[in-house]
């Protein structure tokens, strides 16, 4: 990653694309400071697993009440309710067909869905969360609580739309996708920030640098078992048959079909952790106080065995459920017969389908298995530990699956432009 860097910043056009990449995530992170003038104060801080979970990937910004306070959430869900409906609803499976078209016509339907959720979570933190808590009554010269209300709605909605454009401008001008990388910098923010607050109470107590250091061990481990299990791919060969055309003769080659650990990333996680947390987020917007949201919170909330075992089995389910919208093995089957391609041993069509779907099968359970493994073991660890101090609240397993995730794709963008330029450099 290091060498692509050092040779990234000597091509002239790919230096001009990560210099435009920093200044938009500059631009992000600055927003992400701007307060609201209606904000009273940092009402959200701790106050919910689920919301600690959002602020940490706005990078701090919806505990402290900023302009960018919805991040990209809203867009994030947008893009996971669409990716759904593409593979649910016929005229939107035909969109995706459509090449260029199709893809602008559903980027311009992920962009309203975008406006609709911002819309909503921007009515539930100012009404949801106690209007009279979290508003300043002394904003814009002391207007009613109502137009107060209003105007900051107006900017959290305006502050995601504005978080959605910045996104979808790196990922045109420049390198990584956008929104990805927007997620990548708030997580990594937020452990700064975590890491700069621990070091700073080391001149009070200089053997807390040991729990530091032990802390930051773990996270190392950690990170490393991640990055492998995310480059661990299975291959199945595939040998493509001689066809001779005219004079000349085709096929013969050797190749395999790569089938990744963890193909599914970070979701089956993100939709295990919403179906579990949702319920609980809307009893403590609307039903604080009540009998249901005490027990919820007491035998389902985070830390308790049934919300570890609940968790395990979501993973497994969305895992397979992700997985197979991913991955099809009759269209790849289908391509390989109609390219003269077949799996040494296995006969073309139907059978070939059901050998690529068992291994599939196979790779997802261990890429489940995994997923388990890596959100559960650590958010133990990391609760339980009576080291690292605040930086144990700073790392979640769904943080750092991302911040792995990312890296690697940048990094093999970063190399895709490198590789883009020298054959442009050949063909001159």
């Amino acid at each position: 990653m290091f060498e692509n860097l050092r040779e990234a910043f000597k091509a002239k056009d790919v230096r001009k694309k990560i210099l435009l990449t920093l200044l938009i995530l500059l631009i992000y992170r600055v927003g992400c400071w701007l307060p609201i003038p209606g904000i009273a104060f940092n009402y959200f801080e701790g106050s919910n697993d689920f919301l600690s979970l959002l602020s940490a990937i706005t990078g701090g910004a919806l505990s402290n009440g900023a302009f960018l306070a919805l991040g990209v959430v809203p867009y994030i869900s947008a893009s996971i309710i669409m990716q759904l409906m593409t593979f649910a609803v016929p005229s939107l499976q035909r969109l995706s067909k459509m090449g260029e078209t199709g893809r602008k016509k559903i980027a311009l339907y992920t962009r309203i869905v975008t406006l609709c959720l911002a819309l909503i979570q921007a009515i539930g933190i100012v009404y949801g969360f106690g209007a009279s808590k979290i508003l300043n009554e002394n904003a814009l010269g002391g207007a009613p609580l109502w137009l107060i209300g209003t105007v900051v709605v107006l900017v959290l909605i305006a502050g995601a739309m504005f978080t959605m454009w910045l996104g979808e401008k790196i990922t045109d001008l420049g390198i990584g996708n956008g929104l990805s990388l927007l997620v990548f910098v708030g997580i990594v923010s937020s452990a700064g920030t975590a890491l700069i607050g621990s070091l700073s109470g080391l001149g009070e107590n200089i053997e807390y640098l040991w729990d530091i250091l032990i802390f930051l061990a773990l996270l190392l481990v950690i990170f490393t078992l991640m990055t492998f299990v995310d480059l661990s791919i299975r291959k199945i060969p595939v040998q493509y048959a001689k066809q001779i055309k005219g004079r000349k003769m085709y096929g013969g080659q050797s190749t395999n079909i790569p089938i990744k650990v963890n193909s599914f990333g970070v979701m089956p996680i993100i939709f295990a952790m919403s179906f579990i947390m949702f319920p609980q987020y809307i009893m403590q917007i609307f039903w604080p106080s009540s009998d249901a949201y005490l027990w919820y919170s007491q035998y389902m909330g985070v830390g308790t065995i049934v919300y570890f075992i609940a968790s395990a089995i979501l993973i497994l389910l969305f895992s397979y459920f992700y997985g197979g919208m991913v991955f099809k093995p009759d269209e790849i089957s289908r391509q390989l017969q109609q390219n003269g391609g077949f799996i040494p041993g296995i006969r073309a069509g139907r059978p070939t389908a059901e050998y690529i779907s068992k291994i599939s099968n196979r790779i997802t359970f261990f890429g489940a298995i995994y997923l388990t493994f890596v959100f559960i073991v650590p958010t133990i660890l990391f609760k339980y530990a009576t080291f690292g101090g605040g930086l144990v609240n700073a790392f979640t397993a769904t943080g750092m699956l991302i911040v792995v995730a990312v890296a690697l794709e940048f990094d093999k963008q970063l190399e895709g432009q490198l590789m883009m330029r020298n054959y442009k450099g050949f063909l001159k």
